[in-house]
């Protein structure tokens, strides 16, 4: 039995690819919902990666985004200085018990 080898268009790759970039699905999730094969989606997103290796995907944090980050850093800044000072604490009361 021989198989039938379907071609696709230029676009279609370039818009098939964008989809798996751009998505949190994974790329078998996405060639399923186009009907193409996984391997073939994913050869497709491996040459993509490899072309555009230095440019970046990721879209800008929204501004809630970008406030829970800023309070998310405040926390750890408050959460080392607390950690920093019951270190000091630990050690200043082990020497005290030594005595």
């Amino acid at each position: 039995m021989s198989r039938v080898r379907r071609n696709y268009t230029p676009e279609f790759r370039a818009e098939a690819v964008q989809l798996a970039v751009s998505s949190n699905l994974p790329i078998a999730q996405v060639a399923r919902d186009l009907g193409i094969n996984d391997g073939t989606l994913g050869n497709w997103v491996m040459k993509w990666r490899s072309a555009h290796a230095g440019q970046v995907v990721e879209a800008p944090l929204s501004v809630s985004e970008r406030a829970e980050l800023a309070q998310l850093r405040r926390d750890a800044a408050t959460l080392r200085m607390e950690r920093d000072f019951l270190k000091k604490a630990a050690a200043f009361f082990a020497t005290e018990m030594n005595r």
